[in-house]
């Protein structure tokens, strides 16, 4: 008889389905059925009033912003840490996983403190006439604050298993450092960046508690989606709390649903290459 690589497989998975099940399906099937209990119309009045299509653009703009500073910022953090030794070294790479382990409202507060036009960094930047706190850039701030380790964390174990042999073939054939980097680093960093990138974007939007405190939550202008969503089940309105947060939901599956595809071209690419 083969011997199974994990004993108790039956157990194992048994128990597996049970958490994703209570965990994440059971809340999720709770929101579409509770969307769904509502007719077509009044579906389609509550998620595209005035007010919560201005809450879409200012989440998934917002939600881009960050996502594209993350990319790059992100990308040259994971490199130097990767490529380079330094004191200090790994504090810094300890610290990019403080977003996971700060509490959102934590983070929200102490980035208001930061940028607020008293603050150390909005005092600087109030003189150069940038408002960072209670507009969309401290949307932006706050997103990219806490979808930033997704980035680094996808990126990072990639380029320390990448072959140095295959840099140095390409130096010795004549190939520039920029070159190098776009036609053999870069490809082969693709899956992982677009991973990240999916990621970081599917956080972005659903972010809320690191938001509230630096947004000014105005309507039509800095309210994102999600506390939208909040205020609406303040008012106990649950369906058209669940009919928002369902867009939400929808566009964080499609997104995902376009990235895996992404990915697994990019995948198919590398191994041709």
């Amino acid at each position: 008889m083969a011997r199974r690589i994990l004993p108790g497989f039956p157990l194992a998975l048994g128990i597996t389905l049970v958490y994703v099940s209570i965990i994440v399906v059971l809340p999720l099937g709770a929101l579409v059925f509770k969307a769904a209990s509502l007719g077509f119309e009044d579906y389609w009045r509550i998620v595209s009033s005035p007010r919560a299509v201005a809450s879409y653009r200012v989440t998934a703009l917002s939600a881009l912003g960050a996502t594209v500073f993350n990319l790059v910022f992100g990308m040259a953090l994971a490199w130097v840490l990767v490529r380079y030794r330094f004191p200090g070294r790994r504090f810094i790479d300890a610290l990019v996983d403080l977003p996971f382990a700060l509490p959102t409202a934590v983070a929200g507060i102490a980035l208001t403190t930061l940028f607020a036009e008293n603050g150390w960094f909005g005092s600087v930047l109030a003189h150069a006439g940038i408002k960072v706190a209670y507009t969309p850039l401290g949307i932006m701030v706050a997103m990219a604050f806490t979808s930033l380790p997704f980035i680094v964390r996808t990126v990072q174990p990639v380029l320390e298993d990448l072959d140095p042999a295959l840099e140095e073939a390409a130096q010795t054939l004549g190939g520039s450092d920029r070159s190098i980097f776009l036609r053999v680093i870069l490809p082969l960093l693709t899956p992982a960046l677009l991973a990240g990138l999916s990621l970081s974007f599917a956080r972005s939007l659903g972010e809320f508690g690191a938001i509230i405190f630096i947004a000014g939550n105005q309507p039509m202008s800095t309210e994102i989606t999600a506390l939208l969503a909040f205020i609406r089940l303040e008012e106990y309105d649950y369906q058209a709390a669940a009919a928002i947060a369902s867009v939400l939901l929808i566009t964080a599956f499609l997104m995902l649903a376009v990235t895996n595809i992404l990915q697994a071209r990019a995948l198919r690419y590398t191994a041709r290459g």
